[in-house]
C-alpha cells in the first residue's frame, strides 16, 4: 500500500463549461482533507485550481500553492485558501517543486498547462525518474479522447501495454484515491 501524504493536483485555472467539474474538485479536496492528504497545487483562485485548494482548505486540510513570479499578481491570489506558499522562478521550477514536494499525481480537467503537466509526469512515471502513481479524474468522460489517445498507442506499438496500465483513470474522487493509495507503483515498468 502506497502511504500518500500529498497531491499534486492539476487543472484548470477555468471553470469549464460543466457544473460537474466544479462538483468533482470539491468532492476531490473534501475526500483528501478527511484522509489527511495534503494538496500541493499552482497556487491561484481561479477555475478549478481555485475550488480545489478552497475544499481542501474549508475542510481543514493542507494546502500549498506553487506560483510562478510572473504569476503573483493580486488576480491570481486573491484568495488565501494555503498554509504555504512558494513563489519560484518559472514554470519549470513550479512543476519540478510540485513533483518533488507530493506522492501521487491527478489531472482534473483542464487545458494545455494541465496536459503538459500530466504527460510530463506520466513520461517520468515511464523513464523510471519517480515510482509515483498518476491518475486522471475523469469527470463527464472529460479524458476519455486521451485514453483512447494512449490506447491507439498501444496499439501500434509505441506505449507499451505495462505503461499504459500505469495510468489510474476514474471517475469517481473517493475510488480514484482508494486507487492512488492501494496500488503499487514500486515496480518501474519494461522500457522495452
Amino acid at each position: 500500500m502506497a502511504e500518500i501524504r500529498s497531491i499534486a493536483v492539476f487543472c484548470g485555472s477555468s471553470p469549464g463549461r460543466r457544473k460537474e467539474y466544479a462538483e468533482a474538485a470539491e468532492a476531490l479536496g473534501k475526500e483528501m482533507a478527511r484522509r489527511g492528504i495534503s494538496l500541493i497545487y499552482g497556487g491561484g483562485c481561479l477555475g478549478l485550481m481555485g475550488r480545489t485548494a478552497e475544499s481542501v482548505h474549508r475542510c481543514g486540510g493542507h494546502v500549498t500553492g506553487i506560483l510562478p513570479e510572473a504569476m503573483d499578481v493580486p488576480s491570481v491570489r486573491k484568495e488565501k485558501w494555503e498554509d504555504e506558499i512558494l513563489i519560484v522562478p518559472g514554470m519549470h521550477e513550479r512543476k519540478k517543486a510540485m513533483y518533488d514536494r507530493s506522492d501521487g499525481f491527478v489531472a482534473l480537467p483542464g487545458g494545455i498547462g494541465t496536459l503538459d503537466e500530466i504527460c510530463e509526469i506520466y513520461t517520468w512515471r515511464q523513464l523510471g525518474y519517480h515510482r509515483k502513481n498518476v491518475a486522471l479524474l475523469n469527470t463527464c468522460g472529460y479524458w476519455d479522447s486521451f485514453v483512447e489517445m494512449i490506447g491507439k498507442g498501444t496499439a501500434e506499438g509505441f506505449i507499451s501495454e505495462e505503461v499504459r496500465n500505469l495510468l489510474i483513470v476514474e471517475d469517481d474522487p473517493a475510488r480514484l484515491l482508494d486507487r492512488l493509495e492501494s496500488e503499487h507503483a514500486d515496480t518501474p515498468p519494461k522500457l522495452g
